[in-house]
């Protein structure tokens, strides 16, 4: 009956503080609603239109009688709050041990054994926001050729760099290393490259990050449709944060639209599978950075391309759009948060209008993808598949 589906995070746009926020700090998130207070109200007509206003009372955005789309919220299991959580979960892989952080950054004999191995020294070596640290480290690192190397409350290992100081690829290279050299005890989830371009007090980040990622330590979604003989399309972050396992294709993305413009390229050339699209920018430039305008413009941006993708899509197609985990702008910390992920599901051939109240898992999603295209089962998740179907 489906024959392919189209899935896109939209990477932070959470929906309200999960249960145990409090075990992460994150009391009163709520990317999506307080975004929308913020800045006076949403405009975000075909997401209304699908039924997010349905979900929760976010201003500006109707609650409709007849949605065209399914509509619900997802809570998250693991232990955790960041992308590949997130998205492992999503594709049917739950987490009981969270991955390590460092709040007093990396450990002197982690950080000696990089140095050693890069041949350089390095600076920083502490939780950071990213355009924070280069503001500050920028200069001394454009005259040593050191690298700044930061985290924040993600499993993250971030090394920036200007790319006229240190050129991309070696600066992959040294994420590689670091990849190599953080396991076990020390096995973040993350590591990745931050290149910079530009002059002291005037830096920005490229779209030449890459993320380095842990492999996923069993099958996911992702491997069972591609088991299948289906395509598996990685748009965006997708191929980072999975490190290329359970994938046909592999595409890399320069920022919101250019991800939506290669889902329809895409939607457009696969065939029978999974199209996985990530859209980053919600959360890299504007959750982070505590962006509640921006944020909600890239919201709007978004929303103005749903029917190019709706009218791109065949009978046997499915969408679904969701997201891995919060990143509110308008509270205090510039870290993702613990919340609910709204989840919103259409297709010609599925039922319109139906609530599917709160899931109680992120695998919930991969599960239902999972029998969509009778695929192998996933060892978690309910699929919610019969009450669309």
């Amino acid at each position: 009956m489906i024959e392919r589906v189209i899935l896109i995070v939209l990477d932070s746009v959470g929906i309200g503080e999960l249960p145990d926020a409090n075990l992460f700090n994150d009391e009163g998130s709520n990317t999506l609603v307080n975004t929308a207070k913020k800045v006076g109200g949403l405009n975000l007509p075909n997401l209304e239109r699908m039924g997010l206003g349905n979900i929760a009372k976010i201003p500006g955005v109707k609650s409709v009688e007849s949605p065209i789309a399914s509509y619900g919220k997802a809570a998250e299991k693991s232990a955790g709050k960041d992308t590949t959580t997130g998205h492992w979960e999503i594709a049917g892989l739950i987490l009981e041990k969270p991955f390590p952080v460092y709040p007093h950054g990396f450990p002197g004999e982690i950080i000696s054994e990089f140095e050693k191995r890069i041949g350089r020294k390095i600076l920083g070596n502490y939780p950071a926001s990213g355009t924070e640290i280069i503001k500050k480290l920028g200069e001394e690192h454009m005259k040593t050729g050191y690298p700044i190397v930061y985290t924040s409350a993600d499993s993250v290992f971030q090394i920036a760099a200007h790319e006229e100081v240190i050129p991309v690829e070696e600066l992959y290279r040294y994420c590689e290393i670091a990849r190599e050299l953080l396991s076990g005890e020390h096995a973040v989830a993350r590591v990745i490259a931050r290149p910079f371009v530009g002059s002291p007090g005037n830096f920005t980040r490229t779209y030449n990050r890459k993320d380095f990622s842990l492999k996923p330590p069993e099958d996911t979604l992702l491997d069972k449709v591609k088991n299948k003989g289906y395509e598996v399309w990685g748009i965006g972050k997708i191929g980072d944060i999975f490190a290329g396992k359970g994938l046909t294709q592999e595409i890399h993305t320069e920022g919101n639209m250019d991800g939506v413009d290669k889902t329809l390229e895409a939607m457009s050339r696969a065939k029978k599978g999974l199209i996985f699209t990530n859209l980053v920018d919600f959360d890299m430039i504007y959750g982070h950075r505590n962006n509640a305008e921006g944020y909600a413009k890239a919201l709007e941006e978004f929303d103005k391309r749903i029917p190019e993708i709706l009218s791109q899509m065949r009978k046997a197609d499915c969408l679904i759009i969701t997201a891995d985990h919060g990143c509110d702008p308008t509270t205090e910390s510039t870290d993702h948060s613990r919340e609910y992920v709204p989840v919103l599901v259409y297709g010609q051939q599925l039922k319109s209008g139906v609530n599917l109240g709160t899931l109680k898992s992120f695998s919930d999603i991969g599960q239902t993808v999972a029998e969509m295209l009778e695929c192998e089962r996933l060892k978690h998740g309910c699929s919610f598949f019969d009450k669309i179907k």
